[in-house]
């Protein structure tokens, strides 16, 4: 089975994500995607990260029962900062059949050089390419292991949404409803 692994903080998860996620398992060979629920990205700022159980709970509301999606949160339990090739690699021990497939936007290109064991990723896993605005024209002959999809151009992202929230604005369309609804209901990103 290919397993899609698309890795994000997911603070918070939005449409945005839910379309390139619904766009792979509809218009790739990808069978099922799994959200990879990170608990802190080692090359970001770690700025208005929402606790681990509450990204979690946002990502089961905005997934529900939708069997083309699964949360993985191995990340939560592995030791922090968290690397995708142990991550990669703890799970292709438990999970010996699976072909897993790393989903990316095009901005990661251009620091995925700085991943711990970057080359081993590149040698043993490929590598699913969407669009990202500003990055629509990196000269992909310089990375091995990819597969460029078609996927739309998606410009709305978590933090536009934190900003959002904070400064009072209603995103309510920008959220699934039940996400926007815990968003209310536990004043989540007001400060």
């Amino acid at each position: 089975m290919k397993v899609g692994l698309y890795f994000g903080s997911f603070n918070p998860v939005h449409i945005g994500h839910l379309a390139i996620a619904n766009y792979i398992v509809e218009f790739t060979d990808i069978d099922q995607l799994w959200f990879v629920l990170s608990p802190q990205n080692p090359l970001k700022k770690k700025t208005s990260l929402l606790n681990d159980y509450d990204r979690y709970d946002l990502l089961k509301k905005a997934i529900g029962e939708d069997n083309s999606f699964q949360i993985c949160d191995i990340e939560l339990r592995l030791p922090k900062p968290s690397y995708t090739i142990d991550t990669l690699t703890y799970l292709k021990e438990r999970n010996p059949g699976f072909n897993f497939i790393l989903i990316m936007g095009s901005d990661v290109l251009t620091t995925f050089h700085k991943w711990k064991n970057h080359e081993e990723i590149i040698k043993n896993y490929q590598r699913y390419i969407y669009p990202r605005r500003g990055f629509e024209n990196i000269n992909l002959k310089d990375h091995k292991n990819i597969k460029v999809i078609d996927a739309p151009l998606i410009e709305i992202s978590s933090s536009f949404i934190r900003s959002a929230l904070k400064h009072g604005k209603n995103v309510r369309y920008f959220l699934p409803e039940e996400v926007y609804k815990y968003i209310l209901k536990k004043h989540l990103y007001n400060n």
